[in-house]
């Protein structure tokens, strides 16, 4: 039997855009779903708030490409209603989805507490609705999370990380679980344009004490995470630059113990849009 790592490959493409509760939109997300599966990636995630019910119009669309969640928070849908979805999509596209779960964070979810704790339960409650934890990811970034990740799902699919954090998180996990991060590309080679474009992309996440409490831990100071982040910060949470050099950064998270990374592209462009060319152009590259 194959392995989740065997299924999806070395590289995923991580989009807010690919879901949408917006019907008109269906065709127009079908195409892009059928087009990433010919370029050859092996996994589409779901950024933002996703569901698992995100998922089925781009399972439909595809005939072997996963889909995941990345991430649906634990605090906006019950397990028990998550566990009926996910069975409805593996009756229907059995195998495809990966159930990517989170805890989001506490500026976004009035009903924030515990988080390790409420995680661990909401997994209990899937264990006992018959969800396997081979079907399911973590967004996990410090240690006790990384260890749930480790032993209760499948592996870990860390948002917004470095190279360093991605050696860290494969010591934790040990050799067998899945290290998915999430990584960010600007295809521009100007420096100063693609730290502009990156620093737009970054704001909103050094509000966000989950990712700057791990920046800190990595050796970063408060001077990296003022102004919009420093070109140091932003140099290692990006890829930018000529394809060497893009390809080389994608390479080191692999070297450093990522199974996959999943390529968010920045544009400047609203979050929700399909970078379509884009897309074409890094799986070029990739090759």
């Amino acid at each position: 039997m194959s392995t989740v790592q065997d299924r999806i490959g070395r590289y995923g493409i991580w989009s807010v855009g690919l879901r949408s509760d917006d019907p008109s939109r269906r065709v127009e997300l079908a195409e892009a779903a059928a087009e990433l599966e010919e370029l050859g990636y092996g996994a589409l995630w779901l950024g933002g708030s996703s569901a698992v019910g995100h998922a089925e119009p781009l399972l439909a669309a595809t005939g072997r490409i996963t889909v995941g969640t990345s991430i649906q928070s634990i605090w906006q849908h019950t397990a028990a209603d998550t566990a009926v979805r996910f069975a409805e999509l593996e009756r229907d596209h059995a195998g495809r989805f990966l159930l990517g779960l989170g805890v989001s964070h506490a500026k976004l979810a009035s009903q924030y507490r515990r988080p390790l704790a409420a995680l661990a339960a909401y997994l209990d409650e899937l264990d006992a609705a018959g969800v396997p934890a081979e079907r399911r990811v973590l967004a996990a970034l410090g240690p006790k999370n990384l260890e749930l990740a480790r032993d209760r799902a499948a592996g870990a699919i860390p948002y917004l990380t470095t190279v360093e954090h991605t050696a860290e998180a494969r010591r934790t996990l040990g050799g067998a679980a899945l290290l998915a991060p999430e990584l960010k590309v600007v295809l521009e080679t100007d420096p100063a344009r693609a730290r502009e474009l990156a620093r737009g992309a970054l704001a909103v996440y050094l509000g966000l004490p989950n990712y700057t409490n791990t920046f800190l831990r990595l050796g970063f100071t408060e001077d990296d995470l003022a102004g919009g982040g420093s070109d140091r910060l932003l140099d290692a949470v990006f890829a930018w630059g000529d394809e060497d050099r893009i390809r080389e950064r994608v390479e080191s998270y692999l070297k450093a113990g990522a199974d996959h990374v999943a390529l968010q592209v920045v544009t400047g462009r609203d979050r929700e849009d399909l970078p379509r060319e884009e897309w074409r152009r890094l799986a070029s590259l990739l090759g």
